[in-house]
């Protein structure tokens, strides 16, 4: 059975820096893109970022180009987003993703499992 853990969510002042990890289990994903989203309350999920399988391409959405780091480690079956110069507007809870395939998408229905999310609080 496939889980995804995340985890590395708390609160932190605007200006700051998290880290998310993303653990997965119950097979071997390093063929898979992997991504992260995120949802504020009262909105939608949206896309955050993506990592094709084998890390050497990203996608980011345009409000946190610049700030965010997606990685992976795949002999870990993990993947990271770094996140530098956050703002209130990043409070959400982040879940972490794996896609159908090794390609980069922003389509949630694209991606086939997901964590329980993490969640991240920034105050201003």
């Amino acid at each position: 059975q496939v889980q995804l853990v995340e985890s590395g969510g708390r609160l932190v002042q605007a200006g700051g820096s998290l880290r998310l990890s993303c653990a997965a289990s119950g097979g071997t994903f390093s063929s898979r893109a992997m991504g992260w989203f995120r949802q504020a309350p009262g909105k939608e999920r949206e896309f955050v970022a993506a990592i094709i399988w084998s890390g050497s391409t990203t996608l980011y959405a345009d409000s946190v180009k610049g700030r965010f780091t997606i990685s992976r480690d795949n002999a870990k079956n993990t993947v990271y987003l770094q996140m530098n110069s956050l703002k209130p507007e990043d409070t959400a809870v982040y879940y972490c993703a794996i896609h159908r395939s090794r390609y980069l998408s922003t389509n949630q229905d694209t991606f086939d499992y997901w964590g329980q999310g993490t969640q991240v609080t920034v105050s201003s």
